[in-house]
């Protein structure tokens, strides 16, 4: 006999979420491509066969999303609006946010991102872009008695300049995501830590581990040493049972 037990509530989906799901279906499949306009909203409301008020909310969340764009008085019907990397990133952090990700899987898949991005970068970067890199670690050095504000945003150029180095849209904006994410959970302990001055410095040493790697064209250290200096850095902020799925992103 099946065992019932194992089956979950079903939700229902609002019938606007169905026709957000129908455009951005037809965008996926090239049926729909940036600068193109969808029907009128009279005719999208005979299409769908659904009411204006629910044509409209569908509407308003496609346009929220950056799918497309309605302006003012204009006849005709919203505007398709081509890939934003600023779109993107409103969506995967809703997902990060709503969904209620956990600290050990946003810890994790920063581990998994930043690591990525410091091995393309160390075969990939520009003296120019090793220049910005080193920049940075110079201003988080410098600011380690101003507060952690001013060296959280010099922590988040060095990452930002690394990531641009990887040549990886997608990295780029999914480590911004989760990096954003993640620090959103946690700054207020690292700002009121007794000891953040040291934890400050110790960051600047790690970093400075990764620097070298990159400069030195070596991908796997670099890779590896940002894994592990995420891990002693994040993984204290996490109960002893929740780090395993850390350390299995640990080379042996």
């Amino acid at each position: 006999m099946t065992d019932h037990s194992t089956f979950r509530p079903v939700r229902p989906v609002r019938l606007y979420q169905r026709i957000v799901e129908q455009v951005e279906d037809a965008l996926a499949r090239g049926e729909l491509k940036p600068g193109q306009r969808l029907p009128s909203e009279r005719d999208l409301v005979t299409q769908f066969g659904a009411s204006r008020s629910t044509v409209r909310e569908a509407l308003r969340v496609l346009e929220s999303n950056g799918v497309v764009q309605s302006r003012p008085g204009d006849p005709n019907g919203p505007e398709v609006l081509p890939f934003s990397p600023g779109g993107l990133t409103k969506q995967l952090t809703r997902l990060a946010r709503v969904d209620e990700l956990s600290l050990a899987e946003l810890i994790s898949s920063r581990m998994i991102l930043d690591s990525s991005a410091n091995r393309l970068a160390a075969r990939l970067r520009t003296d120019e872009q090793l220049a910005e890199i080193e920049a940075a670690i110079e201003a988080m050095r410098s600011v380690i008695d101003d507060g952690y504000e001013q060296f959280s945003e010099a922590d988040v150029a060095f990452h930002e300049a690394v990531a641009r180095a990887s040549r990886n849209t997608l990295i780029q904006i999914c480590n911004q995501v989760v990096r954003d994410v993640t620090l959103s959970l946690i700054s207020d302990k690292i700002a009121h830590a007794h000891n953040r001055k040291a934890r400050m410095r110790e960051s600047v040493r790690h970093h400075q581990e990764v620097l070298d790697a990159i400069r030195a064209g070596d991908g796997p250290a670099a890779a590896r040493t940002s894994r592990r200096n995420l891990f002693d850095y994040y993984a204290g902020y996490l109960p002893k049972s929740e780090r395993e799925p850390l350390r299995a992103l640990l080379d042996d």
